[in-house]
């Protein structure tokens, strides 16, 4: 079987190795981007992005959640090219082929489309996306089609094993993706939507779907510890492994996964403290230091809990650090961690 360190292929693009980020919801910026590839990773994908707000030109979509750092593409060891991949969602065809179009021409940095067909959030479901999608799958078929068409990019596909536990539509689906829309991979989390993060994946049934699709599998959903992504890696078979939820403030997991550090060697204090200050220094890039300010309180829960304070300090620092109006006042929160830091 091949190392999480081997290069593969999607569609006629290298792929460097087999560990790769996952789109986030709210988070996956082009800096979370950045930041997994400075670490190993050999492809990341987007925060889902809206196929009408393009479409119809959303001034926040397009300068904000359309941008593409131009040191992603090398930004990992060694300077070593890897693909960018935008998610796009939404339920009428037409629409997504605009979407996509507009992408593949004035959005440079991207190399591949990925579709959100698993998200399980009601409001998207409600309009017909993401995870409803399972249970139209013609209409799906017809999106997926029509992102390719329009954007002249490798198109990928994001779905869960189903809607409900013990549904396998997904399942079903992905290969109509493939087979009918020219589909250049699947990104399979083996969880039905109801559940969303809770409960065991099906791994058995990723396994399955890597027998019998034509394409490429990604496994994604329950990976979190290096032993667990290398069991379930092996398990079922599939092409690479999507990180998720367990890179937040969580980077060097790909190092780990990767060879690039060893498996056992958590980060120092210090080495958490550094990779929140750079950061805080691209979101400010990002957003400014008012609007980053905000956005960050979201973020400082992931670093300051791998700072393994007391848990006496810890709560103090957490509450502190949410009730900062800017970057100023949460460095200013974390300058007296430094000391503590270096005597650790």
């Amino acid at each position: 079987m091949p190392s999480l360190t081997d290069p593969w292929k999607l569609a006629h693009l290298d792929v460097p190795n087999r560990v790769m980020l996952a789109p986030l919801a709210g988070i996956g910026t082009w800096f979370v981007r950045l930041q997994a590839k400075r670490y190993g990773a050999g492809m990341a994908v987007s925060e889902m992005v809206s196929s009408f707000a393009i479409h119809h030109g959303n001034e926040k979509t397009h300068q904000e959640l359309l941008r593409v750092h131009p040191d992603e593409a090398t930004a990992g060891p060694g300077g070593v090219w890897s693909p960018t991949a935008l998610q796009l969602f939404g339920q009428d065809p037409d629409v997504m082929r605009s979407a996509a179009a507009f992408v593949g021409e004035h959005v440079p940095g991207v190399d591949i489309i990925d579709l959100n067909m698993g998200c399980p959030v009601p409001k998207v479901c409600k309009t017909g996306a993401g995870a409803a999608l399972i249970k139209d799958p013609d209409t799906a078929v017809a999106v997926a089609r029509a992102a390719r068409e329009g954007s002249g990019l490798p198109v990928t596909v994001k779905l869960r094993s189903g809607q409900k536990p013990g549904d396998t539509d997904g399942y079903a689906l992905a290969h109509r993706l493939v087979d009918e829309a020219g589909v250049a991979a699947i990104a399979f989390h083996p969880r039905s939507a109801a559940v969303q993060h809770k409960g065991v994946p099906d791994y058995d049934l990723a396994a399955r779907l890597v027998q019998s699709l034509g394409a490429p599998v990604i496994l994604t959903g329950g990976l979190r510890t290096p032993a667990e992504i290398v069991r379930a890696y092996e398990h079922t078979g599939v092409e690479a492994v999507m990180l998720a939820r367990g890179i937040l403030g969580n980077p060097w997991l790909f190092g780990q996964l990767l060879g690039l550090r060893d498996m056992l060697d958590a980060p120092s204090a210090t080495e958490v403290l550094d990779e929140l200050d750079w950061t805080i220094d691209r979101c400010v890039e990002h957003l400014g230091p008012e609007r980053a300010g905000r956005y960050l309180r979201k973020c400082y829960p992931w670093y300051v809990d791998r700072l393994a304070l007391e848990p006496a300090v810890a709560k103090r620092v957490q509450a502190a650090l949410q009730q900062t109006e800017d970057v100023a006042g949460a460095r200013a929160v974390l300058a007296p961690l430094r000391p503590l830091a270096a005597a650790a």
